[in-house]
């Protein structure tokens, strides 16, 4: 090693601090950090100056995390992925950027994971690509409208007794095997049948915490229905960090409001809110966030929150609407009134119990819920749906008038017969109007049974639940047999009367045809 005289340091240290800028060198300094201490995917880092939370920081061998806390002498982070890649010492860098993804039309038929990057062997994104926030501001009172337009679910039970509306929120609870997702997967394949219409709905199903399996079972029946061209899938299983799975919900969340912001319907399923809450709770002990009631965080509700309230209606006021705040840059210029974005959340309960902390939560946002009974499912009734605890808060207002006359006392009718099926269990004497009517709930459960991935379209279920008010003798094994017949024959020779129903139209000669049908197949069962 060649020797420095003394005499010489003076005129290096001259070169060296001739094109020194103390300005830029102190702004570098600044934005590099150092790994202080690793624990289970959370990282402290010191010497980060002028951070912000909900800021990107990026680590060594381009891994990256998420500014969730920021105390006096240190920040703290969580890492998205490559958790055990992080060690003590590392530099880590200021990135000045909240998370984003990209999102555009080719995300179709494709899967993705938390930070949009596609998973499924099919090679990236193409097209068009926008630079979307992960959190936004849900949009306000003055852009949203009443919610009144139909969304079918393709089940009769729910489009007749508990309908919902595009915009809604609508939560499906109950406990585990009891055929949520089966509800949600059978809303996405009713879809198929707008797919070539001016009114498309793409769907949206993010997968928190699922087992592996879980997911290619749903992945195989949409494919099997065809029904994953118009279907984005965003995957975070239960074997990657708990913040991919924290984050998941709204990158599903920021798709579906590309589409909304471009004058699209979308529909949203969260499977599930419950593993999701668990996920933010175990993140929030990490970071010794005090805990609150079974130990969630006391923002955990604003997570939920924040996330649902962003499914809505929009105006159909391109001027007003082009005026909302938060829309970024990239899509200004494609943005268009009149979309919706309709959520279907899940929630798993533990032995029924809907009055534990994040189903209250949960409820409490939403504009009503689907309530899935275990003994109704054991029994075989499928799906196996509570129609007195399962309500829709928009009600009426989202049916067309041809099911509105056929299904407004439906519910209360079967409703009743539930009671009186409880009174004949004590084994006392029943008077004549009273088996009719328990003869006739027990039909009319039957005639609401439905296979699962078998949506009706609306004038199929129309015809069936015009059914229920009939005085119809008929044994109950022999009620699936008449039903299938009897759509069978309605398709075959009465296209033009289903047409009519479909659109909405009820009147007396409707009701004669219908009529005729149900007596001409009664004959041939």
């Amino acid at each position: 090693m060649k020797n420095i005289n003394p005499s010489e340091i003076s005129s290096i240290l001259r070169k060296k601090l001739e094109n020194f800028n103390l300005e830029e060198n102190t702004k570098e300094i600044l934005n590099i950090g150092n790994v202080i201490e690793v624990r289970d995917g959370i990282v402290r880092v010191y010497g980060l100056n002028d951070v912000f939370y909900g800021e990107i920081l990026q680590f060594n061998n381009n891994i990256y995390g998420i500014v969730l806390n920021i105390e006096e002498d240190s920040i703290i982070s969580a890492l998205f992925e490559n958790i055990n890649n992080v060690k003590e010492g590392d530099k880590v860098k200021k990135t000045n950027k909240f998370l984003t993804i990209n999102v555009g039309k080719s995300m179709l038929g494709r899967i993705v994971n938390t930070l949009g990057k596609p998973i499924d062997g099919k090679g990236k994104l193409e097209g068009d690509l926008f630079e979307i926030p992960l959190e936004r501001e849900a949009p306000g009172v003055i852009y949203r409208q009443p919610v009144y337009e139909p969304f079918y679910t393709g089940i009769k039970f729910i489009d007749s007794m508990i309908p919902i509306g595009k915009g809604q929120r609508e939560l499906i609870i109950g406990d585990r095997q009891t055929g949520k997702t089966t509800i949600a997967i059978d809303t996405i394949i009713n879809q198929k049948q707008f797919y070539n219409t001016n009114n498309p709905v793409y769907c949206i199903y993010v997968s928190i915490g699922q087992k592996n399996s879980s997911l290619a079972n749903v992945i195989k029946i949409l494919e099997e229905n065809d029904a994953l061209k118009y279907t984005i899938i965003v995957s975070s299983n239960s074997s990657e960090t708990p913040l991919m799975q924290v984050f998941a919900p709204f990158t599903g969340t920021s798709i579906g409001e590309y589409f909304r912001d471009i004058g699209k319907h979308v529909l949203i399923i969260y499977d599930d809110l419950s593993k999701h809450a668990v996920s933010y709770r175990e993140i929030s002990l990490l970071l010794k966030r005090p805990p609150g009631r079974e130990a969630y965080p006391g923002d955990v509700f604003f997570l939920h929150s924040r996330l649902l309230e962003r499914s809505a209606k929009i105006i159909e006021n391109d001027n007003i609407f082009s005026k909302m705040n938060g829309f970024p840059k990239s899509i200004k210029k494609y943005i268009k009134s009149g979309g919706s974005l309709t959520a279907l959340p899940i929630i798993e309960t533990k032995e029924g119990d809907i009055s534990s902390y994040i189903p209250t939560n949960v409820i409490s946002i939403t504009d009503g819920q689907i309530f899935l009974e275990k003994d109704l499912f054991n029994s075989g009734v499928r799906p196996a749906i509570n129609d007195s605890i399962s309500v829709s808060r928009v009600g009426g207002a989202a049916q067309i008038y041809s099911m509105k006359k056929v299904s407004g006392t439906l519910k209360l009718n079967q409703a009743q017969y539930k009671e009186l099926e409880a009174f004949s269990s004590f084994g006392s004497d029943l008077d004549e109007k009273t088996e009719k009517m328990i003869k006739k709930g027990k039909l009319n459960v039957e005639l609401l049974k439905q296979d699962a991935n078998n949506p009706y379209k609306i004038s199929y279920q129309i015809a069936v639940i015009y059914l229920c008010s009939q005085d119809i003798i008929i044994p109950l094994n022999k009620i699936k047999k008449f039903e299938k017949e009897y759509l069978k024959f309605l398709k075959k020779e009465k296209n033009e009367l289903l047409k009519k129903i479909d659109n909405g139209f009820w009147n007396e000669e409707i009701i004669n045809d219908l009529n005729k049908v149900i007596k001409k197949v009664l004959k041939s069962v």
